[in-house]
């Protein structure tokens, strides 16, 4: 599990492999929910996205959008948006991590990390 904490916004994530979408030896597939808690004392919106993806080979892969899932949730102090997204992957396991770019009511801008999560198909762990 991933969980970290920037100005006020916690970011947890648990991440679990789908061996019913996988094809081990040509693409593996995981999930991942993430939970986003308003931990300061004033309101939040999520406004975008930034996912660096590295599969076992170090190849890197960028995503960038706003919000999640279609949403851009406001948050206010204590409030939490959980939301569950999927990624493949070319290699049986590899690292995600990144930033939320967060916006106050008064338009102040920061990004929340995503700390660093490994992607790893249970049979390569052993």
């Amino acid at each position: 599990m991933s969980d970290t904490t920037t100005r006020g916004v916690r970011v947890q994530v648990d991440v679990r492999y789908v061996p019913e979408q996988s094809e081990p030896g040509k693409s593996w597939f995981f999930a991942y929910t993430v939970t986003v808690e308003n931990v300061g004392d004033r309101p939040v919106r999520l406004w975008s996205r930034h996912w660096i993806i590295t599969d076992a080979t170090g190849r890197q892969q960028n995503v960038k959008g706003l919000g999640v899932v279609g949403q851009q949730p406001r948050l206010m102090p204590g409030e939490r948006h959980t939301y569950t997204s999927a990624c493949p992957m070319p290699t049986s396991m590899g690292t995600m991590h990144g930033t939320y770019q967060m916006v106050t009511d008064e338009g102040d801008r920061f990004d929340a990390e995503i700390a660093p999560f490994t992607l790893a198909d249970p049979l390569t762990l052993n």
